[in-house]
């Protein structure tokens, strides 16, 4: 069973040991000359005024929602396509309970306008 798994264990691993390799040797042959005025927050410019933290308007959080619905839609809907005449009936009841699982989901953006074109 771990068989099937392990051209996906090679390829993290060799991400992995490239991501280091290539941190590593930009650290060690790239320019490091670290000042003040380089080590400062940049703000176009100005010096930060405020705090860090600010708020965060609901919209971004509401297109983060829909952008999840969307993703787990179509992962999940193009395996039960390509298998569908063998699930069968079963397979049929169990996508009906995803999509109203989705719904819910989807009610909710709309009742919070997020669906709405600005």
């Amino acid at each position: 069973m771990f068989a099937d798994f392990l051209p996906l264990g090679v390829l993290i691993a060799v991400t992995t040991a490239l991501v280091a390799l290539v941190l590593f040797m930009s650290r060690m042959f790239g320019p490091y000359r670290p000042n003040r005025r380089k080590l400062m927050p940049y703000e176009s410019g100005v010096d930060p005024i405020g705090p860090a933290v600010r708020r965060i308007p609901v919209k971004f959080y509401l297109v983060a929602v829909l952008f999840i619905l969307f993703d787990i839609e179509v992962i999940f809907f193009l395996p039960w396509a390509v298998l569908m005449r063998r699930l069968g009936v079963f397979g049929l009841v169990e996508m009906f309970v995803f999509i109203a699982i989705l719904l819910v989901g989807y009610v909710y953006a709309w009742r919070k306008g997020a669906l709405q074109w600005e």
